[in-house]
Formats: structure tokens, sequence, C-alpha cells
């Protein structure tokens, strides 16, 4: 069992990559929300609001450390690469592939930006009914909360045959 095997799930994997990558891309060097900050989308709802997350969801074990970049961009790979394999023992089960793609997509957008910049670039704010969100993510963060959301879901399930 192979990650060649996880066709699948490895080509839902590298759409998510490169749909994280040039939607930060897009956002932070063609909308120049760096120079910005703040951009707003589709008020009060919707916002670009630039932030950097060094550590994991909600900014969990951040740190100025230099090796934590490099542990949590490790971690992200593993998890990438495990979830794939596992996509490939279960070939067949469309569902699982999918959220493996999603997780593991989701996971190495994330490592690249720790490896290129030392945190996750995070733009997405989401607001609503006058209670202002005072966090942002990004197209890899969905990807990662519905793949998993998808993978615990299927893992319980037998594999179609």
């Amino acid at each position: 069992m192979s990650l060649a095997r996880a066709g699948l799930a490895g080509s839902i994997a590298f759409a998510v990559f490169a749909a994280d990558q040039i939607s930060k891309w897009w956002v932070f060097e063609r909308l120049d929300l760096r120079g910005l900050g703040v951009i707003e989308v589709l008020p009060p709802w919707l916002s670009f609001h630039l932030a950097w997350n060094p550590g994991i969801n909600f900014g969990l074990f951040a740190s100025d450390a230099r090796w934590t970049k490099w542990a949590l961009a490790g971690l992200a790979l593993v998890v990438a690469a495990g979830v794939l394999i596992w996509a490939g023992r279960r070939a067949g089960d469309r569902l699982f592939a999918l959220g493996a793609g999603l997780l593991a997509g989701g996971a190495l957008g994330n490592a690249l930006d720790r490896v290129l910049h030392g945190a996750v670039a995070d733009f997405l704010n989401v607001s609503c009914c006058g209670i202002r969100n005072p966090f942002a993510f990004n197209i890899a963060d969905i990807a990662i909360f519905l793949g998993a959301l998808l993978v615990a879901w299927r893992s319980g399930s037998p594999t179609p045959s």
C-alpha cells in the first residue's frame, strides 16, 4: 500500500494545495493585503484581514522558537503522508478519499507557509450580527476541517468493494 494507490486522494490534495497557495498569492500580492491590512469583501459578513499564525488552530502552540516552524511543518508532512497512505488502503471509498485529499492538501498548504514565512498566512474573516470575529483562516484551514470530518465519519465504515 503506497502513496501511488491514493490516486484520487492525491489528486484532491494537489488541487487543494494549489487553490490555497494561489488564493494566498492573489490576496497578498495582487490585492495588496500586506499593504492594506483589511479589505472589505461583503460587509459586514466577509472581509480579508491580514493575519500570521505561528501556531496551529487559533494560535495554539505558537512560539518564536525557530524550531517550532520546522516541527509543525514536519508534523503536517507526516499527517499528510499518513492520511494519503490510509486512503490508498481504503481504495474504493471515494468519500474517504475526498476527506483524505482535503486534509492532506490543506496540511501541505499550511506547511509550505510555515517553511517560507515562519507562520501560516490567514486572511478570511467571517463575522455576523454585529459580533466581530477576531480570527482569520484560509482555504487550507477549511479543507483540513472538512477533510477531518469526512475521514472521521468514514473511518468507521467498511471499505466499499
